[in-house]
């Protein structure tokens, strides 16, 4: 704004700028269950069994439900959901014919409102001659499956950093002396002329233990 000769110009409204910084937090465990559970729901006729699994891959999934397949030869419907990965990040939910949105997606949401990972859910459907409208499938699958997931012990894990070490024998000792004092997990190990061992370190622990081994003369890490 151009003033007067002599005359200073000063804003009515002063904004100041506030820079805020965002520090993402890495996660260190996650939340699993131990152990299959079941559970059952019936709505007018209609009965709903539940099974939740434990999951290590998503190759298990398709074994898993063949199997209630034939368990339940006479069931009309085995639908699915899973949540995987230490972020959660690989998912599936399947209707297998029901309306859609109407089971799957019911059943990932109990695993999710349960902050659970590596988790599988199959519920499985015997028809009772009356139609539920979507509304009523959707309380059905999330009911039985908020029940099944309610009855299993959780347990809390510790995402782990992966490492490969390689040893003489000599310094087997000092090697597993750390890794113990660490908490580390030995995922793979091949004794041959020398010692390769596959760890997976709890990251709460990583930099602390990395040191530690590094500080081993004759061990190699990748």
């Amino acid at each position: 704004m151009n003033c007067p000769s002599g005359l200073s110009f000063v804003p009515e409204f002063y904004i100041p700028v506030i820079c805020i910084s965002i520090v993402q937090i890495p996660m260190l465990t996650y939340t699993t269950i131990t152990a299959p559970a079941t559970a059952e729901f019936r709505d007018r006729g209609s009965k709903f069994l539940a099974y939740a699994y434990p999951l290590k891959s998503v190759e298990e999934v398709k074994s898993i439900i063949a199997d209630l397949k034939k368990e339940h030869p006479k069931a009309v419907h085995h639908c699915y959901a899973y949540r995987m990965g230490i972020e959660g990040t690989v998912y599936r939910a399947n209707d297998d014919g029901e309306p859609s949105g109407s089971a799957g997606r019911p059943i990932l949401g109990q695993i999710d409102s349960a902050g659970l990972t590596n988790v599988l859910v199959v519920v499985v459907r015997y028809f009772g001659g009356t139609l539920l409208g979507v509304p009523g499938l959707i309380n059905a699958y999330k009911t039985v499956t908020t029940d099944a997931l309610a009855t299993i012990e959780r347990v809390e894990k510790n995402i782990e950093f992966p490492v490969k070490l390689s040893f003489d024998y000599t310094i087997m000792n000092e090697v597993m002396t750390v890794l113990k004092q660490f908490e580390a997990n030995i995922l793979k190990q091949e004794m041959t002329l020398f010692c390769d061992f596959e760890v997976g370190i709890p990251l709460v622990h990583k930099e602390a233990c990395l040191q530690k081994l590094e500080a081993i003369y004759g061990l190699k890490l990748e």
